[in-house]
């Protein structure tokens, strides 16, 4: 039997990087979960996860259109518990030039970054207002503000998220409700495999630690901050793009994104 004393925490993309290690800081500040991936290894998340003390259940789900969202919507609604923090995480990446890559996988990362995530936040934040009370994190990326030469695709729907959030949380202040943004850079997680980026320059670099980054947006979260960009680098790289031209930001991501361009 659920312990109905414990909030509730929905975490997406949790089956590993930082949608995994955001789900282990709720677990550890009190919440229960429910979490959800589109891959069968979320099962085993949630099985280390109730070794930590919680109520966890998940789902296997693709969440990058509205029947996807509406079934998880209803997997969570059958819980009987409200949702106290949505940690809308899940995320694809892509590389390779635009035109190189194949349409259906390009347009599979804007379903999932934008289409099914802010069906999600829909859904649950609406429930959130009615309540008067609820927190919700969208994970953008510092890749939202540079043109992504060689992750065009990737890099806008970023841009999209940083922009939504802010957005959004203007919309609900004073309801009650807060909205929050990580902007990560690279992270020491299965993306750049996903993204089929291994042979470039950035998908070889030094990476941030998932769990350093997933305290550094959880802490932003419960301290009602629009947004976080953690690490020192990634602090430089974001001020740095703010006042370079998006032509020359273009061209210097080609060169850490360019397939092969680790070789060089």
């Amino acid at each position: 039997m659920a312990n109905t004393a414990r909030p509730l925490a929905v975490v997406t993309g949790a089956s590993s990087g930082i949608g995994l290690e955001l789900a282990r800081i709720a677990v550890g500040e009190g919440y229960d979960l429910i979490i959800a991936a589109d891959e069968p290894d979320i099962e085993r998340a949630a099985e280390k996860l109730r070794l930590e003390g919680a109520t966890v259940d998940a789902m296997t789900i693709d969440l990058s259109d509205f029947a996807g969202v509406e079934k998880f919507c209803t997997f969570i609604a059958d819980k009987g518990k409200p949702v106290d923090i949505l940690l809308a995480n899940a995320g694809r990446g892509l590389g390779k030039g635009f035109l190189d890559q194949d349409l259906t996988e390009a347009l599979h990362v804007v379903d999932t970054n934008i289409t099914g995530t802010i069906a999600l936040i829909h859904k649950i934040g609406n429930a959130m207002r009615l309540r008067g009370e609820g927190r919700i994190l969208i994970t953008g990326s510092i890749a939202g503000f540079i043109p992504g030469t060689y992750q065009a695709v990737y890099n806008g729907t970023k841009a999209f998220l940083n922009s939504f959030s802010f957005a959004l949380r203007e919309e609900l202040e004073d309801t009650g409700v807060t909205v929050s943004c990580p902007m990560p850079g690279a992270t020491d997680t299965r993306f750049f495999e996903r993204a089929h980026m291994l042979d470039t320059a950035i998908g070889q670099s030094k990476k941030d630690d998932p769990a350093d980054v997933a305290r550094a947006g959880f802490d932003a979260m419960m301290g009602n901050e629009g947004d976080v960009v953690s690490g020192w680098k990634n602090k430089l790289q974001s001020a740095i793009a703010n006042i370079t031209p998006s032509g020359m930001l273009a061209g210097q991501h080609a060169k850490t994104a360019a397939p092969g361009s680790a070789k060089e």
